[in-house]
């Protein structure tokens, strides 16, 4: 199995879109949340079509100098992908922020995950900052960010409850400038 991570461009970007809603369709199980009234995982009822909301993610490969769409491939077919954000889009002692983060779920359970959250950190060092929803709905979320986070830091990192601009969540936050 080859796994590759890249960054895609605006060419490319149709992909991320095309999965995208599966990604909220599989977030809608932990918070509890549901279709508007033209079905479309939005919280409003402004986006009518799932091209609306593809228009609203354009903002991931217009500012390049600050956000990063990552694709998953596994054997160079489209797994899932991870978005990645900078100043000014994270906090102020962040430099580096996973903004979303999705696989497919034929791919899941394989270690794929991991190893695609390995290879994002290592193209990029600095101070990072994830977060995954709290509930008791998401245990399968919160114990894959603490595996894959512990493994890669080798246990040097950061876990804590606390109110982020998407409320309360909990918070990891790790350092790979010198790794």
């Amino acid at each position: 199995m080859n796994i590759k991570v890249q960054l895609t461009s605006k060419e490319e970007s149709h992909i991320i879109k095309n999965i995208y809603p599966l990604y909220l369709y599989d977030l809608s199980e932990h918070y509890m949340r549901y279709p508007n009234v033209h079905g479309i995982y939005e919280e409003s009822d402004d986006f009518k079509t799932l091209s609306d909301q593809y228009d609203v993610q354009n903002i991931w490969w217009e500012k390049p100098e600050s956000l990063y769409p990552y694709l998953t491939l596994v054997d160079d077919c489209p797994a899932g992908f991870i978005l990645i954000a900078t100043s000014p889009y994270c906090a102020e002692n962040v430099d580096y922020f996973v903004h979303e983060f999705f696989l497919l779920r034929p791919y899941r359970g394989r270690g794929i995950a991991e190893q695609a959250a390995t290879k994002v950190f290592e193209q990029l060092k600095g101070r990072w900052e994830l977060f995954t929803n709290p509930s008791e709905r998401n245990q399968t979320g919160q114990r894959f960010w603490r595996k894959t986070v512990s493994n890669y830091s080798k246990g040097d990192y950061v876990e804590l409850n606390d109110d982020t601009f998407d409320g309360r969540k909990i918070v990891f936050r790790f350092n790979n400038t010198e790794k």
